[in-house]
């Protein structure tokens, strides 16, 4: 694997123009049976996404087959369904912890409190195999897939509208029913499990696709093809480990359809404080050093609520502080390093 700094400089930064999306998650009416048909009353209540797009967003086409999800949640699980419009249903893989994308599959990327640390990556195909992992940081930044960690009471439904594994007829699609217990992502989620009514956390959904053909009576990937790559909220770049481009998930107690979702107000900060990062990276590559100021680098006009930038660089290290007038009783403080872990600080406004 490449090392996190080579891994930098052969990304490209994503496009920060277009806001994440959001979602209202309200709280299940009643206990859901896990079985993937999605037809029981609390799903009624459920508001499905906005169909899947390229992960490119509109720089590529939009999908052939249609992408949606909903979610539900209550004191024991987040509950995600999926539906996902497929003519021949097929998978392969049947051995836990398999690397799950080398067939069509459905994903899940969830980073409970938005540092870009600590996220969990979930992915099921077909034949109901899953795929659970943690990410301590991302991989840009060096941070290797455990793939021996679990979220053991996970339970997940596959339903079919069709036939598995049998070309000679047309499917409608398959889709996908998944209950995470809050008790096993209390370890790296670093807020309240199970949250509390207006908390948002960021959440993001893929799914692969790969083009096929029929061959001796099964279905096989067409060789030298690259996947399809359908997601939720564009990442602007091929690449879902990029949490800072993720989508919202806002949970809620209200009756539903009757909440709306709020925009992050620290989304422009945090997108200015990743220009940052991604800059930073960059000089270093072509200077061998990082900048002695922010004002080596042409990040434009501060975004409101922002009062000041400043860099604290080290030999290795880097932290950008970002003041703003979020809050006019305290003196809050954003920050990113040079890892992309970002984080918040506040203090009384009159403070030192």
């Amino acid at each position: 694997m490449l090392c996190a700094l080579a891994a930098l400089m052969s990304l490209a930064q994503p496009d920060f123009s277009t806001p994440p999306k959001g979602y209202v998650c309200y709280r299940a009416s009643a206990l859901l049976t896990i079985d993937g048909r999605l037809d029981e009353p609390p799903w009624d209540s459920a508001p499905w996404s906005d169909d899947f797009v390229d992960i490119e967003g509109d720089k590529k086409p939009k999908p052939r087959f249609r992408t949606r999800m909903k979610m539900l949640w209550d004191d024991k699980f987040l509950y995600i369904g999926a539906e996902l419009e497929e003519p021949n249903v097929w998978a392969t893989l049947t051995e836990h912890d398999s690397v799950i994308f080398q067939d069509n599959d459905f994903e899940v990327f969830l980073d409970p409190d938005g540092d870009n640390h600590r996220y969990t990556e979930f992915e099921m195909n077909a034949l109901n195999t899953t795929w659970d992992l943690l990410l301590p940081r991302p991989y840009r930044d060096g941070g290797p897939a455990v793939d021996n960690w679990e979220m053991p009471g996970t339970r997940t439904a596959v339903h079919v509208m069709g036939s598995l594994n049998d070309p000679s007829d047309d499917d409608k699609g398959w889709n996908v029913e998944i209950a995470i217990p809050w008790s096993a992502l209390e370890e790296c989620a670093g807020v309240p499990c199970p949250p509390r009514h207006g908390d948002q956390w960021r959440i993001n959904f893929s799914r692969v696709e790969w083009d096929v053909e029929v061959a001796d009576g099964g279905t096989r990937k067409i060789p030298g093809r690259p996947e399809h790559n359908w997601v939720w909220s564009p990442q602007g770049v091929i690449d879902m480990h990029r949490p800072e481009r993720w989508g919202y998930l806002q949970f809620s107690t209200a009756e539903p359809g009757s909440d709306a979702y709020r925009p992050d107000p620290a989304g422009p900060i945090r997108d200015r404080l990743h220009q940052a990062y991604y800059a930073l990276h960059a000089y270093r590559g072509n200077h061998g050093r990082w900048p002695k100021s922010i004002d080596e680098l042409d990040l434009g006009q501060l975004p409101h609520l922002v009062t000041r930038m400043s860099l604290y660089p080290g030999d290795e290290t880097f932290e950008v502080v970002a003041e703003t007038t979020l809050d006019p009783a305290k003196r809050v403080r954003w920050h990113i390093a040079q890892d992309s872990r970002v984080w918040r600080s506040e203090r009384q406004a009159d403070a030192p």
